[in-house]
């Protein structure tokens, strides 16, 4: 059983294997410590909220109560997982995942309604998605239909880490990863996937105001013919330098250009980004190093809808800078406006609060997601 030490900040540089034990701390390896946590009921005994502050919701980890786990050889296609207690898992010095890297994340989320009930957004683009990723990681990925249902059942063992009716969102990570020993440059022998799950607040770029970023001119997030169109967990240790800078200086994030040219802007650390002139909304393209975002996906065609005109292309930063509006999206962040972005020494300023395309986005889009505006896309799955 491998023992896994991870350091804080100030005791060792952070890295790959840094980050990789921020991503298994889902899956600890040392046995977690005993939880304190308990049980709200109803008048009529039924479980209903875990009992922790809601309104103090931040983007912190609250470990759920089961994480969902299958396995299979990588000539096989996945069988049936289960559901098990949050807690340990054992892994090989010589995994795949370890030693080179071979792994990919996904994000989504589960909303409570007025009601009591409780919705996914989306979760067949997100499997869809780890599809197009495990491909390129030659990895095998569960079926849509195995996805969203293991989605739904973590979400059904978990639900009283669903915050209450706007408080929050049950954040879902699921992860596959070569699992099994390799020594040379091969796929790994066995793959496992796995989902669990964390209840997040509603802001996580800023607290209820607008993000303050900094362009990164020297260091690029993704390169042409990399891995930035996929969520390989090798693209997220390498921004950790550039961020850490970035938020020491007192910004929100950092946004990224093109490797290539240095002249267009693609993506903040882990969110897409919009500009907004006028009656035209623009965004990157997906063109091999942006993320194709569900959330991007999504706000592009609420935006159609709203008789705006959506464009995606190269944005040079001279377009950026002179924007009426700047906003990112992205399953954590929703629909966050952008206050202000700093280049080099010029710092631009944009428009945010009531009226602006932005709100009416995010009021549009979460409205959906939480039941509060009728799907009228079949977006949203709900579940029993």
């Amino acid at each position: 059983m491998l023992l896994l030490i991870s350091y804080t900040a100030s005791e060792q540089p952070v890295g790959f294997l840094t980050y990789l034990s921020f991503l298994l701390i889902a899956a600890k390896i040392m046995a977690p410590a005993p939880v304190s946590f308990t049980s709200v009921t109803s008048r009529d005994g039924e479980e209903t909220y875990a009992d922790i502050d809601w309104d103090q919701l931040g983007f912190a980890l609250t470990p759920a109560d089961y994480m969902y786990v299958m396995k299979c050889s990588n000539k096989e296609d996945f069988p049936q997982g289960q559901l098990v207690c949050y807690g340990n898992i054992e892994i090989s010095p010589f995994s795949a995942v370890l030693n080179y890297g071979q792994g990919l994340i996904e994000g989504l989320k589960a909303y409570r309604t007025e009601n009591g009930g409780v919705l996914l957004f989306r979760p067949d683009e997100n499997a869809k998605r780890m599809q197009m990723g495990a491909q390129r990681m030659c990895l095998p990925s569960p079926s849509v239909e195995q996805f969203v249902e293991a989605i739904k059942q973590t979400v059904l063992a978990n639900k009283r880490w669903v915050p209450p009716h706007g408080k929050g969102s049950l954040y879902l990570r699921p992860l596959l990863m070569g699992s099994g020993p390799v020594l040379g440059l091969v796929p790994a022998p066995e793959c496992t996937f796995m989902i669990s799950g964390t209840p997040i607040g509603n802001h996580f770029l800023t607290n209820h105001g607008a993000a303050n970023l900094y362009i990164e001119d020297k260091l690029p997030r993704a390169s042409p013919g990399g891995t930035g169109s996929i969520k390989s967990i090798t693209n997220y240790s390498p921004v950790f330098e550039a961020v850490s800078q970035a938020k020491a200086k007192g910004f929100s994030d950092v946004l990224f250009l093109d490797a290539a040219t240095g002249k267009y802007i693609e993506e903040v650390s882990s969110s897409n980004v919009f500009i907004v002139k006028g009656n035209v909304i623009s965004t990157p393209p997906i063109n091999g190093t942006v993320l194709p975002g569900i959330t991007r996906k999504s706000i592009m065609e609420l935006a159609l809808d709203m008789g705006y005109q959506v464009e995606e292309g190269n944005i040079p930063v001279e377009d950026l800078m002179s924007a009426d509006e700047v906003f990112c999206t992205g399953t954590v962040v929703i629909v966050t406006p952008v206050g202000s972005i700093t280049y080099q020494d010029t710092r631009a300023e944009y428009k945010t609060g009531e009226g602006t395309v932005c709100n009416k986005l995010r009021a549009t889009l979460s409205g959906i997601q939480m039941g509060l505006i009728q799907d009228k896309k079949g977006w949203t799955v709900a579940l029993d």
